[in-house]
């Protein structure tokens, strides 16, 4: 993975190709393991992403009442 952190639209697709090669069998016993600790990061950066907007949106909301 790059230095640049991903995006939550990138992250999501990434966890949604995961889920799709786990659900259809295509990864190995090998690979899973590793997929799902990827899955498992990549949808905590989401929640933060989620938290930090949320934070953001409250807080100009304040601004602008």
């Amino acid at each position: 993975m790059s230095t640049k952190e991903q995006t939550y639209r990138e992250a999501i697709t990434e966890v949604g190709k995961i889920l799709t090669q786990l659900e259809s069998g295509e990864l190995d016993v090998d690979d899973m393991s590793s997929a799902v600790k990827r899955a498992a990061e990549l949808l905590q950066l989401c929640r933060k992403k989620l938290h930090v907007t949320e934070e953001e949106i409250n807080e100009h909301l304040k601004v602008e009442s």
